[in-house]
């Protein structure tokens, strides 16, 4: 039996199922086990979905309002690894929180709900085929997330949440003014429910307005790009990171900023057919990733708390795959690998923050040493995912940098290459400084000794194999892949 484009519809609902079903929990683990369990199953799905657009093609239901094809297919991929990742991590998690912290009743159902919630909006955004549609699941991942933010309630926590609701909202409002605007461009207003579908732009995309298009994409750039963490509009994105529980932070930066890409992606190849492939759109791609390097790398020669590291280096990374956008073809593979590895290690990386700061009571790298002496496992967890961070090699954030490295050459951006490589040069010292700091030194009076469970090896092991064989060897069936996604932002696609 093949998996329908009307099944579709199923990937949406069945978050839906499951936050309904999170809050009728008796206990907190069972709300846990609910996410442990539904969400592998759901992603299950969305795997046969996957599989069946590499092997047939795109699939569109009826009425057109779902449309699933090989660059939405790959995100779909790449959320699933990481909500997956994150669910299992979510019981050890908190299991091991402090007293105090304790998920109650209340607090468990409501994680699990918005948990399912959240999943059931990112998804809505991958597989709308309506951009008002996929607008809308944007703002619906806003609303969803903030509350998961501030879980645990402290003053510093709810003002984490106020900034990423109000910063991200005049950002999703700035989006909603580019999609009227690419309403706009197609120069007529027929009724027709199926004006902003993307298939249906795509086929007119030469026709459409190249100067009020050029507007949209601003619009769409600084909007999505807020909730994407591209910097100058990153200002949300430290403390909502640093103040979320660890399986939080980890679905905002292995996918969240992610799917908010993802949406400015869609809108490249139509801006670029209306402008005559002028290469006007990536340019702008370019200096955004350019600037998010640059005043990343800056910021992290500063911090001093863990997960605020983490999320500059998130800054950082999303900044380097719109750079590899930008930068044609090559760019374009680079960057959708890039993609992958990124999320796969940042998701790793505040595991490891997450159960070492429960460790040791602090997130403040100053007060972190040893760690691989206090708990070999997650001490090796965060080293190694600092390592894959920074682009040593043979990790495979090193192979995807590489590969945008030789796409700026190609393409002749020697000014773009310098500043990259500096911006990068830079995080590699100040990231590795911390990182030797918190595996090695004197180790302090903690008690990292309780044994970590099966799933917990799993967790770790599983991303630090993954990103080590795809920077060794990328089986061609992966290649393909990756192609085929990319294929879908190349000129020919249109």
């Amino acid at each position: 039996m093949n998996f329908t484009g009307d099944m579709l519809w199923m990937l949406v609902l069945l978050p839906v199922i499951g936050a309904v079903l999170s809050l009728r929990m008796p206990s907190p683990r069972a709300a846990l086990r609910t996410v442990a369990l539904g969400v592998p199953a759901i992603a299950g799905m969305a795997a046969w979905a996957v599989v069946t657009v590499f092997r047939g093609g795109p699939l569109l239901s009826r009425g057109e309002w779902l449309h699933l094809d090989a660059l939405s297919a790959y995100h779909m991929f790449v959320m699933m690894v990481v909500f997956v990742l994150s669910s299992l991590y979510a019981i050890p998690y908190f299991r091991h929180e402090p007293e105090g912290h304790v998920l109650d009743l209340k607090s468990g159902r409501r994680f699990a709900a918005l948990w399912y919630g959240a999943l059931g909006a990112m998804t809505l955004v991958l597989l709308s085929n309506s951009l008002g549609v996929m607008w809308v699941g944007v703002e619906a991942t806003t609303l969803l997330t903030a509350f998961l933010i501030c879980l645990r309630v402290t003053p510093v926590s709810l003002e984490a949440t106020w900034k990423y609701l109000i910063v991200c909202s005049v950002g999703v409002a700035f989006a909603f003014m580019g999609v009227l605007l690419v309403a706009a461009a197609m120069g007529h207003t027929s009724g027709d429910p199926h004006l902003l579908h993307w298939t249906h732009m795509r086929r007119i995309a030469g026709t459409l307005d190249p100067k009020l298009l050029k507007l949209a994409f601003v619009f769409l750039l600084v909007g999505y790009g807020t909730k994407a963490g591209l910097a100058p509009m990153h200002s949300w994105l430290p403390d909502a990171h640093s103040q979320a529980p660890a399986p939080v932070s980890a679905i905002f930066s292995g996918f969240m900023l992610n799917m908010a890409l993802y949406c400015i992606m869609r809108y490249v190849p139509l801006v670029e057919a209306a402008t005559g492939w002028s290469g006007w759109a990536p340019n702008l791609l370019v200096v955004f990733g350019l600037v998010s390097v640059v005043i990343a790398a800056v910021f992290i020669l500063a911090q001093h708390d863990l997960k605020r590291l983490l999320a500059y280096c998130s800054v950082e990374h999303l900044g380097i795959i719109a750079l590899g956008l930008g930068l044609g073809p090559l760019g374009v593979f680079a960057a959708l690998f890039h993609t992958l590895n990124h999320s796969v290690c940042k998701a790793l990386g505040f595991f490891s923050a997450g159960r070492l700061g429960q460790i040791y009571g602090t997130h403040d790298m100053r007060q972190i040493h040893a760690s691989l002496r206090a708990n070999p496992l997650w001490g090796t967890g965060l080293f190694g995912s600092i390592l894959a961070l920074i682009g040593v090699a043979p990790f495979a954030i090193f192979m995807s940098e590489l590969l945008i490295l030789k796409a700026a050459v190609e393409a002749g951006r020697y000014v773009a290459l310098a500043v990259f490589l500096l911006g990068a040069g830079t995080v590699f010292v100040g990231a590795l400084r911390n990182g030797i700091d918190m595996a090695w030194g004197v180790k302090p009076a903690v008690d990292g000794s309780a044994k970590n469970s099966f799933g917990e090896w799993i967790i770790v092991i599983i991303p630090l194999l993954l990103l080590l064989v795809l920077g060794l060897w990328m089986p061609t069936s992966f290649r393909h892949v990756l192609e085929a996604a990319a294929a879908v932002l190349k000129r020919g696609a249109l």
